[in-house]
């Protein structure tokens, strides 16, 4: 079956002719008035609502409203959001961007930003049905070119979920001539150190037409790193490990979610920087096909992992922190003290944002290491994928 005679109604974002009957019940909802009086001068929400309403696509709905939103948004809470390897962009391909997972909003957000600073067609956005915690939420990012990731399916309904999936990523890329995003997992790194999922592997060759890895050539996968300097999450991904050491059944509430979505959105970043690299068709030719799935996978897998390492920027937090973690001065030149110090008063403060009682001496040093853990891991990746394992 061709992939698009498939039924993607109930996951793509929603087509251009329905665009003004869904904003106009959009900006009925109490839930996005809220969440717009919060990120934004309440007196300017009024004449953004009317804005909205004129639109009728979502190509006038990105540049003329989304864009200008990112914008505000990356000049209050990021020093600067940066984007290299523009070289290996081909206008006249569609690509799947597959990245490392930082931020639940930004991450494909921002480095569309980037392409609408350039002129760069943005990209359709995967995400996960559980960050829809609301159907406002679903109208919103469906209008704003994302489509659905069904998550929390039954095994049989998992199977053909991912079957869909697949199939509409595949009919992006082919016939709608549209880039898409999907990050390397489910779920962000809680301890910073990315690395792709096979199953995520596995499920974008369920689509398409030839052999596992042809099926995987035809939607160009280019690898894209990201670089925040800080985590605004840190202390809450701290606080995380905290509660499943205490309690290893601890699962996070959908308040929780939101909470991290809000704090990701809002709170400070630092310098952002995304890395586009070759797509990995060249390298696929190289290893070949195999008969094992699951080692072709694996295989991917580490191509996907080692260009994103590879391509890290690392900030002055990275290398005080792999100094602080293994107590060496390994990196010592890469910093002075002043800077020392302002990294350890940077992670004292956000550990001091953690909401826990009777926490003991111990368990703080335990959210401690774990911070610093998360700072160290981007520049123990990079080192392992230049210099090779067991270099680090």
């Amino acid at each position: 079956m061709g992939n698009s005679e498939l039924d993607y109604t109930d996951i793509a974002p929603y087509p251009d002719g329905v665009f003004k009957e869904k904003m106009a019940r959009l900006v009925q909802e109490p839930g996005l008035i809220h969440a717009l009086n919060y990120t934004m001068p309440e007196k300017d929400v009024p004449s953004l609502v009317n804005e909205l309403l004129k639109i009728d696509n979502k190509y006038d709905f990105q540049h003329k409203v989304m864009y200008p939103f990112l914008e505000m948004l990356a000049k209050t809470t990021t020093d600067g959001i940066t984007l290299g390897g523009v070289k290996y962009l081909n206008p006249g391909m569609n690509y799947t961007f597959i990245t490392n997972h930082r931020d639940i909003v930004l991450d494909a957000s921002f480095l569309n930003l980037t392409f609408l600073r350039r002129g760069i067609p943005t990209s359709e956005v995967a995400i996960g049905n559980n960050l829809l915690i609301y159907d406002w939420i679903t109208d919103l990012v469906r209008l704003n070119k994302s489509f659905i990731v069904k998550r929390d399916t039954g095994v049989r309904e998992a199977l053909l979920a991912a079957k869909k999936l697949s199939g509409y990523i595949h009919y992006c890329i082919l016939e709608k001539q549209e880039s898409v995003w999907i990050a390397q997992r489910e779920g962000r790194a809680k301890d910073s150190s990315d690395h792709t999922q096979e199953a995520l592997v596995k499920m974008l060759a369920l689509g398409g037409e030839g052999t596992f890895m042809e099926k995987l050539k035809e939607i160009n996968l280019m690898p894209v790193s990201i670089s925040y300097e800080y985590d605004p999450n840190d202390y809450l991904k701290a606080r995380e490990f905290l509660m499943k050491r205490r309690d290893p059944n601890f699962k996070k509430s959908k308040k929780d979610d939101l909470f991290s979505m809000e704090t990701g959105l809002l709170q400070f970043k630092g310098k952002v920087h995304f890395q586009l690299t070759p797509r990995i068709n060249a390298k696929i030719d190289e290893i070949g096909e195999f008969s094992d799935r699951n080692l072709a996978a694996k295989y991917i897998c580490a191509i996907i992992d080692q260009a994103i390492h590879r391509s890290y920027q690392i900030f002055t937090i990275n290398y005080v922190a792999y100094d602080l973690l293994h107590n060496t001065d390994r990196f010592a030149h890469k910093y002075d003290e002043t800077e020392k110090k302002k990294v350890e008063a940077y992670i004292n403060s956000q550990l001091a944002k953690v909401e826990l009682d009777n926490v003991t001496e111990e368990e703080f040093a335990y959210m401690k290491q774990m911070m610093l853990t998360m700072y160290a891991n981007p520049l123990k990746n990079k080192l392992r994928a230049i210099l090779g394992a067991g270099m680090e």
